[in-house]
C-alpha cells in the first residue's frame, strides 16, 4: 500500500488531529513522505486540515471504493492509540460535521431526524436495518475518472464475463443518455453516474420491477441523509421542487439459449452539485440539483451512493412477499390524478392518469377509452400544466 493509502486510511476515520511526527513514526516512513503524502491526496481533492500540531482529515468528496463499501480501517487499533498518546492525536479539537458509522448509513448529525416517513418512522436512522440493510458481500465498484458511459462499460463487463453484481461510476460521461437516447448533462466532480450490473437468470415475466425499485431506493436514500422529498414522474425520473433531479434507465440482456434475462444494468444520472447557474439554458427552468446553491454540500457522493444500494437491495431481498414499494412508488408519483398527453402511432392523446400496476404500467383513461402504457413504447409529453419535452 502506497504511503498516501495508509495516511488515508489511517486518518479518514476519526477527526482527530496527527502529528506528522507520530504519523512517521506508526507508518515506519519519513516525515518528509508524510508530508507528500497529504500533498498528493490534497491534489486528488481529498481535504485536511493544517494545524500547528499536525493534520486532521475534513470530510472529503473524492469517489472512493473504501468509502462507498464502508470497508474497515486497516488500523484497527488506531482508537486506542489515541487514547494512550495524545501526542500522537489530538482528540479533542472540535469534530467535522459527519457521523462515521461503518455498519450502516453514515448520517449527517444535522439532518439524521429530519426525514421522517408519513408513518412517522425516521427513515434517517441508522440503526434501522428494516430501512437500510447491508451491500451484498461480493458487490465489486469500478471508479473512472472519465467514461464514455456506465452502462456501456456494464456491457463490456458482461462480454468479458465479468462477476456481478458490480457497481460502475464515472467523475464524468462523454456519451451518457437516458431513455430513446437522450443526452445526459454530466459535469466533472458535480454528479453522481452510475450502472449497477446484475445477473438475475429469471425468465422476462418473472422479473422484479428494478426501475420502481431504483427510483424508490433513490428517494428514501435522498430523504434520510438531505431530509429532502423528491417526486417520481412515471416511470424513470426524479424530481426536486419541480425540476429533474434523477435520472434512470434500465437494460436487460437476454440468453437465447436460455431463454432468460441473464443480465440487468441499471444507470442512474444524479445531478448532485452542480450550482442552478451552471446548467445548459435550455435546462435552466427543467433540471436542478441536490444541492444547487453553490456550497459545499453537507453529504458527500460516498454516503448518497451506499446509502442508494443498500436500500435498494434491502427491497429486492423482501421479495417477492414484501411489494410495499409499490405504493411508496406510487405516493410519490406526480403523474396520478393528473391529465396526461403521449404520442402513439403517431397520434398525440390525451387522458387522466388514474393507476400504475404492479408492472410498472402507467394507467389512462382517455374520453373514448382506457389504455395500458408500457415505459419501453411510450413517452409522456405533459403532466398537466408541465411540458416534459
Amino acid at each position: 500500500m502506497a504511503v498516501k493509502d495508509q495516511v488515508l486510511a489511517l486518518m479518514k476515520h476519526t477527526a482527530a488531529v496527527y502529528s506528522g511526527e507520530k504519523l512517521a513514526q506508526a507508518l515506519n516512513v519519513s516525515r518528509t513522505a508524510v508530508w507528500k503524502a497529504v500533498r498528493e491526496l490534497e491534489k486528488e481533492g481529498w481535504r485536511f486540515e493544517h494545524t500547528a500540531s499536525g493534520y486532521r482529515y475534513l470530510p472529503s468528496d473524492v469517489l472512493d471504493t473504501a468509502e462507498i463499501l464502508a470497508v474497515p480501517s486497516p488500523f484497527p487499533d488506531s482508537g486506542a492509540a489515541i487514547k494512550a498518546d495524545q501526542s500522537f492525536a489530538q482528540a479533542d479539537a472540535p469534530a467535522p460535521d459527519f457521523q462515521v458509522a461503518a455498519d450502516d448509513l453514515k448520517i449527517p448529525v444535522a439532518s439524521a431526524s429530519a426525514a421522517v416517513s408519513e408513518a412517522g418512522t425516521t427513515a434517517g436512522s441508522a440503526a434501522d436495518p428494516l430501512l437500510f440493510g447491508e451491500l451484498p458481500v461480493d458487490l465489486a465498484v469500478e471508479i473512472t475518472e472519465t467514461s464514455e458511459s456506465t452502462m456501456l462499460e456494464a456491457k463490456k463487463a458482461v462480454a468479458d464475463g465479468r462477476s456481478a453484481p458490480r457497481l460502475f461510476i464515472t467523475e464524468t460521461q462523454t456519451g451518457g443518455h437516458g431513455r430513446f437516447g437522450r443526452p445526459f448533462f454530466s459535469p466533472k466532480g458535480q454528479g453522481i453516474y452510475m450502472t449497477l450490473l446484475l445477473n438475475p437468470n429469471h425468465r422476462f415475466d418473472d422479473l422484479p420491477q428494478y426501475t420502481l425499485l431504483a427510483a424508490v431506493a433513490v428517494c428514501d436514500a435522498i430523504a434520510a441523509l438531505t431530509g429532502k422529498e423528491c417526486e417520481i414522474k412515471w416511470v424513470n425520473d426524479i424530481y426536486l421542487e419541480g425540476r429533474k433531479v434523477v435520472g434512470i434507465l434500465s437494460e436487460a440482456t437476454s440468453d437465447i439459449e436460455s431463454g432468460t434475462i441473464s443480465h440487468i444494468s441499471i444507470g442512474m444520472g444524479i445531478n448532485f452539485s452542480t450550482p442552478q447557474t451552471n446548467f445548459p439554458q435550455e435546462l435552466q427552468a427543467k433540471a436542478t440539483s441536490l444541492f444547487a446553491d453553490g456550497n459545499r454540500p453537507p453529504i458527500t457522493r460516498n454516503q448518497l451512493i451506499r446509502a442508494i444500494w443498500q436500500r435498494f437491495f434491502t427491497l429486492l431481498a423482501g421479495l417477492p412477499e414484501d411489494t410495499a414499494y409499490l405504493e411508496d412508488y406510487r405516493r410519490r408519483s406526480f403523474v396520478l390524478g393528473q391529465t396526461v398527453r403521449f404520442r402513439r402511432q403517431g397520434a398525440v392523446i390525451s387522458g387522466t392518469a388514474v393507476a400504475i400496476t404492479d408492472e410498472g404500467q402507467l394507467v389512462v383513461r382517455t374520453p373514448e377509452e382506457t389504455v395500458t402504457l408500457n415505459s419501453g413504447e411510450i413517452s409522456l409529453e405533459s403532466i398537466g400544466e408541465r411540458k416534459l419535452r
